[in-house]
């Protein structure tokens, strides 16, 4: 944990979302009292599965009951599929459904985009959205557009409460592999990161393959445990504990802006 004398300055927090949001992390997390190193560790690429076509037939032809969002890329990338002269179409059908985001940030892209949103759960997360619907969705007809590595828990748990539920993948993650990763894992390995910011527990991963190509993996979890760590939620924390890496923060609400909030409760 930072010493009395470290939490004098400004902790230099290591910031790995995807390229799209770094700028938006960078001024957020220097609004807040950080000097951010801001490296991505994961990137997003688009991507068309084979029930990509079944999920917009089903919505335009309003056979959907609920069309479930668990982040704004899952609705940048599904209209990046659909031709500009039908955006207007879709989002009509979309919005003969019942839409429902994962939380406030996918609620403010789809709303920005034109598509009523009629609610998101308390917990931001596939659990929250399973507890948040499941006493409304047996026998209904329920779509997903999300990422390739989305959690089994959401199709999981609104099958078991009865319903007919459809994922597509829209997009995957991918790991980014550079020079400027390299050189942010020489600034990590010489000490200079007070703070780790994980969103994802791909990031975990990338991130580690990084480091091991550089040093062992137990001087990584050596100078992690020295500093303070941060997962967005429970998944994400599990994976980090999983390398041997202590969790300090954990945020009750899963935002990046509430991470940091988290983390500057704890380091004042």
């Amino acid at each position: 944990m930072l010493s009395l004398t470290e939490k004098s300055k400004r902790p230099v927090l290591a910031i790995m979302r995807p390229k799209r949001y770094l700028k938006d992390s960078v001024e957020l997390a220097k609004d807040m009292g950080f000097e951010p190193l801001a490296v991505p560790m994961i990137e997003l690429e688009g991507m068309k599965d084979e029930f990509f076509d079944g999920f917009v037939e089903r919505v335009m032809a309003g056979k959907s009951d609920y069309v479930i969002f668990t982040s704004a890329n899952g609705i940048d990338f599904t209209l990046d599929k659909i031709p500009a002269d039908e955006h207007e179409k879709f989002i009509a059908a979309l919005n003969s459904t019942k839409v429902i985001a994962i939380g406030p940030t996918t609620c403010k892209a789809l709303d920005d985009m034109g598509i009523n949103v009629l609610g998101m759960p308390g917990v931001y997360s596939s659990e929250g959205l399973v507890e948040y619907l499941c006493s409304d969705v047996k026998g209904k007809v329920i779509d997903t557009a999300r990422s390739f590595y989305g959690s089994t828990l959401l199709i999981d748990g609104l099958k078991s409460c009865g319903a007919e539920i459809h994922e597509t993948n829209v997009y995957t993650l991918t790991k980014p592999d550079g020079q400027e990763q390299a050189e942010f894992i020489r600034k990590v390995l010489a000490g200079e990161v007070d703070v780790f910011a994980f969103t994802s527990s791909m990031m975990v991963r990338n991130f580690f393959e990084h480091a091991t190509d550089q040093v062992t993996k137990s001087d990584v979890i050596g100078i992690m445990n020295k500093s303070v760590v941060a997962a967005i939620g429970e998944p994400t924390a599990q994976t980090i504990e999983s390398y041997g890496v202590r969790v300090s923060v954990t945020p009750g609400k899963f935002t990046f802006e509430e991470i940091l909030k988290k983390v500057m409760d704890t380091l004042n």
